[in-house]
């Protein structure tokens, strides 16, 4: 039996994290490096990536940065190959890019639908499909998708868009476990709740407060509390490391008690 600090420890492997400059996924690269990982920050906003780099480095992690427009597939493909050819594999997978902006149906454009749909889950397959190949040869892997509480239930109006690329990441994730287990490699996903990110901020104005319906949101949740980045980092780290190595297929709701309301 390995000692918990043996099963959390990742030293030797070669992670990316998509959207990992700031948020959600900045909280998932932090811990990831801090377990001893080799981290690639892949995300569109190359200064956040850049800065993240920086916090890796100055924790006593190793990181860096790459300027990555995830649903592009010749951007993906650099990406995965460019890892693999510096680092000599790519063991760790998380998609975590996303994008979610609040829009009726009536107001929605087919033009941004379909962004919406590429950035949060045409994203993942491309990724996926990419890295996977490389884990196949390496001898497996593991892959973490940042799902939603909305690829359960809906939290918001205005986020159909959203809600249906979440929904068919929880989908993707279930498929792409049985198609790849047999390759060791195992995939599983993570559905946060209401997240405390700059993203979420943002939605308000900088400095501002929250809007209703997030203060509806918030009132909903059992904990009383926005979760942070880091809480989300830990439970990617878990299923990234030994600890989860009999679990494929798999979601995590890390939401404070929302979907119990």
């Amino acid at each position: 039996m390995k000692p918990v600090a043996d099963l959390l420890n990742l030293a030797g492997r070669v992670a990316i994290v998509t959207g990992g400059g700031k948020g959600i996924g900045r909280g998932i690269v932090l811990r990831l490096a801090e377990a001893g990982a080799v981290v690639v920050i892949a995300d569109n906003d190359f200064t956040a990536a850049l800065q993240c780099a920086q916090d890796c480095a100055d924790r006593g992690g190793q990181a860096t940065a790459m300027k990555v427009d995830v649903s592009s597939e010749p951007d993906v493909t650099h990406l995965v190959t460019t890892t693999a050819h510096q680092f000599g594999s790519v063991d760790i997978l998380v998609n975590n890019a996303g994008i979610y902006p609040v829009s009726p149906l009536a107001a929605t454009t087919a033009e941004a639908f379909s962004r919406i749909v590429d950035v949060n889950l045409g994203s993942a397959f491309l990724t996926t499909k990419a890295a996977s190949e490389v884990m196949k040869a390496h001898g497996g892997g593991r892959i973490i998708n940042i799902t939603s509480i909305d690829a359960l239930h809906p939290s918001l109006v205005g986020l159909a868009a959203y809600d249906a690329s979440k929904h068919g990441l929880w989908g993707f994730t279930k498929n792409a476990a049985l198609e790849l287990a047999p390759h060791h490699i195992w995939v599983n996903a993570i559905a946060p709740g209401g997240i405390l990110t700059p993203g979420t901020a943002g939605a308000a104005g900088e400095d501002a407060e929250l809007d209703q319906p997030t203060e509806q949101f918030l009132a909903s949740i059992p904990m009383g509390r926005l979760g942070d980045p880091d809480e989300i980092g830990l439970v990617a780290l878990f299923l990234a490391s030994d600890m989860a190595g009999y679990m494929t297929g798999a979601q995590i709701v890390v939401d404070g008690g929302a979907l119990l309301t």
